[in-house]
């Protein structure tokens, strides 16, 4: 099934880096109803109640990429070194499409607390998912797509199922965790807070764990 990346709206204005909730602020003026913005500011004053973040910056599987084969689901048959660090780390192996990924931000210190209505636990979503490129670019990066971002940590975040709703919805919320994951940890593979990164997405004084099967 394809991708719906479109979007009617985009930002306003550029990130403020210095101040991020004025930012957000502005950002929610052109929302309808006072309803939405209420619920975006709630949870972004409470952002650890709704948004979990990896400890460290790493990419677990170089190489590794969620296209799957035109009408066919991918899954994932893990290489031993692989299998090896999860069970060290007692974390189940899941061979389904996001289990790389679920994988990598586990393997990083993240934490997965459960949902209240379902026996699953909050989702593994990527904040660059190919959807709301920043001002003055036309594109974004796709990470499930690419073989150097699906497995990176810095880019996973596991949500509460109304933060994920939130994600997918509103630009300027999931500009809001992408400046979030570039000041914790020096990401910015779409290169809006910086001029140059380098090949893993990372500025020039920060960069990422690379597990390699050696």
């Amino acid at each position: 099934m394809p991708f719906n990346l479109s979007s009617p709206n985009a930002l306003i204005g550029p990130c403020d880096l210095h101040n991020l909730e004025s930012w957000f602020e502005r950002e929610m003026t052109l929302l309808k109803t006072p309803a939405e913005r209420r619920v975006l500011a709630l949870v972004v004053a409470n952002l650890n109640n709704f948004i979990r973040w990896p400890k460290e910056a790493l990419l677990l599987w170089p190489g590794c990429d969620r296209v799957a084969e035109p009408g066919k689901q991918k899954y994932f048959s893990y290489p031993r070194h692989l299998k090896h660090l999860a069970s060290t780390a007692a974390i189940p192996l899941d061979t389904r499409a996001n289990g790389p990924a679920v994988l990598a931000f586990r393997r990083a210190g993240g934490d997965r607390p459960n949902r209240y209505g379902s026996s699953n636990a909050w989702s593994v979503h990527h904040i660059y998912s190919g959807k709301f490129p920043y001002i003055g670019k036309t594109t974004t990066l796709h990470a499930a797509k690419h073989p150097n971002h699906f497995t990176q940590s810095a880019g996973l975040v596991a949500a509460h199922p109304v933060a994920d709703a939130l994600v997918d919805e509103f630009p300027f919320f999931t500009w809001f965790l992408r400046a979030h994951a570039y000041t914790h940890f020096g990401y910015d593979p779409d290169c809006a807070f910086s001029t140059q990164v380098d090949e893993f997405g990372f500025v020039s004084d920060r960069s990422c764990r690379v597990v390699s099967a050696a």
